[in-house]
C-alpha cells in the first residue's frame, strides 16, 4: 500500500469515526502534498509525500517550542497530538545514537577533519536519514563528532 493510498484509507476511517483532529491533520497533509504537485506539475511519489509530511513535522515542532515558551500549554498539547498522528505516516525515526553511528560511519568514510568539513558530511548524510531523523538533531550531532 502506497502512502497516499494509506492517507486515504486513514482519511475515510476518522471521516467514519468523526476524530475531528485526525481528519484535520490528514486533510492538512493531503492539502500540503496537492500544493506541491501543483508546484512540480506532477504527481509525487511516497518520498516527496514523506518530505511533505518531514516539513509538516519541523512546522508543528517549531509551533510547539513558541508555544510552549508563550505559556500557551493548550496550544501545546495540541501540536503534540498533531506530531503524534504526523509520525504514524513516517518511516521509524531514528534515535540519537543510530545518528551518532552513521556519522561516524560518514566521517570516516570522507576523512572529515573538523568543523570546516561539515557542510560535505551533511550533504552525505541528509540522503540516509531524511524523512527518518529531525535534521536539527543531525546537525547538532555532526558538530558534536567534528569538533
Amino acid at each position: 500500500m502506497t502512502l497516499r493510498e494509506r492517507l486515504d484509507a486513514e482519511f475515510k476511517a476518522a471521516m467514519k469515526e468523526r476524530d475531528e483532529l485526525r481528519l484535520s491533520v490528514i486533510r492538512m497533509v493531503r492539502a500540503a502534498v496537492k500544493n506541491r504537485e501543483i508546484d512540480q506539475k506532477k504527481e509525487m511519489q511516497d518520498e516527496g509525500i514523506t518530505e511533505v509530511i518531514s516539513s509538516l513535522m519541523k512546522q508543528r515542532r517549531e509551533s510547539l517550542r513558541m508555544f510552549r515558551e508563550g505559556g500557551r500549554e493548550d496550544l501545546a498539547a495540541k501540536e503534540e497530538k498533531e506530531i503524534e498522528i504526523l509520525l504514524a505516516f513516517l518511516p521509524r525515526q531514528m534515535d540519537r545514537k543510530e545518528i551518532e553511528e552513521l556519522a561516524e560511519s560518514v566521517i570516516r568514510a570522507i576523512a572529515a577533519q573538523g568543523a570546516k568539513d561539515m557542510g560535505r558530511v551533511m550533504k552525505e548524510l541528509q540522503p540516509q536519514v531524511s524523512g527518518r531523523a529531525d535534521g536539527k538533531l543531525v546537525s547538532e550531532v555532526v558538530r558534536e563528532k567534528l569538533s
